[in-house]
Formats: C-alpha cells, structure tokens, sequence
C-alpha cells in the first residue's frame, strides 16, 4: 500500500491506495475538490464540512442520474455506500451543530 498526498480546497491529505488504484483516486480527488470549489466560490454555504456536504450530496446525485440515464440501476452495493455515506454525514454534522 504506498500514500499520496493530496489536496482538496487547500486542505492537505495522505490517503492509503494501491498502486493499481493511484490513477483513480488521482481522478476522484480532482472531481471532489471541483464540485467543493464550485460550491464554495457560489457563496451560498460556508464551512468546510457543509461544503464537503453538499460536494457528496451532488457527486451522488449526479452518479445516480448518469445510471438511471443509462437505463442501469446502481449496485446494491453502490446504493449501500450511499446509505452509509449520506449517514455519517448526517452524524457529524448534527455533531457539529451542538457546538455553535
């Protein structure tokens, strides 16, 4: 398992990846710090854990379009991952509204 190091709205991150997977997690790093930057430079929602909210929420839209467009469902698992995904976002930022 080797690290990149990675940078998504100029915030630094290693991540664990497989040699045979580096180009993919290159790709999807780029897609989520566009959508992330997109969603911050339009103003409407500040704090990066809203941002990175929204950036999932959109990403999983879109990815639930493109198959439905295609006449494909998503994979359970797919549609797991999302579950789980949506969840732990729910979580942490009802967490984080106890804060303020």
């Amino acid at each position: 398992m080797a690290h990149v190091d990675v940078k998504i709205l100029d915030r630094d991150y290693r991540l664990a990846v497989g040699e045979d997977g580096k180009q993919q997690l290159l790709q999807a790093v780029s897609v989520v710090d566009e959508k992330m930057r997109s969603i911050r430079d339009a103003g409407k929602i500040s704090g990066l854990d809203r941002i990175a909210v929204m950036a999932a929420l959109q990403l999983a839209h879109e990815l639930l379009g493109s198959a439905a467009a295609s006449g494909s469902a998503p994979s359970a698992e797919v549609m797991r991952r999302i579950r789980k995904m949506s969840d732990e976002l729910d979580a942490e930022i009802k967490r984080q509204e106890s804060l303020f």
